[in-house]
């Protein structure tokens, strides 16, 4: 029996039950095709994203970003349903054809939105993520720029490293400040324009 394993960001292996690794699959990094990452991660439990050939395993969500996560699935669900729909990783999205992505938290305002596929979602009216320690930049730049390519119009970035959090709005094809928001402050939704969020109960989720 082999198990999917990484030591680095696009450092994959297959491993034995005896923890050695029986295949690299480092050198075919680049060769994957959409079809082999939409089955490997039918049969997974790790959280893998996808990028023009290359998979990314994502790390394993700490207590404490689970919680915050599921204090903001709560606050959205009681917002949006039972219009809308809101939907937490792992749940794959597509960006474009050739790369997905796993936010933290998905919306969308309308149930029967198009976009609402039940492999994985073709997009959302709103994604949120919770910074990894791990790899900030992954969710501060690089999925800035991935969130915009697929015409999300609202990205929120929970960040507990600088205990804030970052409402960016879609104005063309790329994101501007809705706003910042500290402890002591309420966070405010431009899509949403009644949404709101007190960041010292978001950071401090148990």
């Amino acid at each position: 029996m082999t198990t999917l394993t990484q030591r680095h960001t696009r450092d994959l292996h297959l491993v034995n039950r005896g923890g050695e690794i029986a295949i690299s699959l480092d050198e075919i990094q680049g060769l994957w095709t959409e079809e082999i990452y939409l089955r490997l991660t039918d049969h997974s439990n790790w959280l893998i994203e996808f990028t023009d050939g290359y998979m990314d395993v994502l790390p394993m969500p700490t207590r404490k970003h689970q919680a915050i996560s599921l204090f903001l699935l709560l606050k959205l669900l009681a917002f949006i349903r039972p219009l809308g729909v809101v939907y937490y990783a792992p749940l794959r999205m597509r960006v474009r054809p050739g790369k997905f992505r796993e936010p933290d938290l998905l919306v969308l305002r309308d149930a029967g939105d198009s976009r609402n596929q039940n492999t994985y979602w073709l997009g959302a009216d709103l994604v949120v993520e919770i910074v990894s320690p791990d790899d900030p930049e992954r969710d501060l730049v690089e999925k800035v720029a991935d969130y915009a390519e697929a015409g999300i119009p609202e990205y929120w970035i929970v960040n507990p490293n600088t205990a804030d959090i970052s409402v960016l709005r879609l104005e063309g094809d790329a994101y501007v400040a809705h706003g910042v928001f500290g402890r002591g402050e309420i966070a405010t939704s431009a899509l949403l324009p009644s949404f709101t969020v007190d960041v010292s109960a978001a950071l401090d989720a148990e």
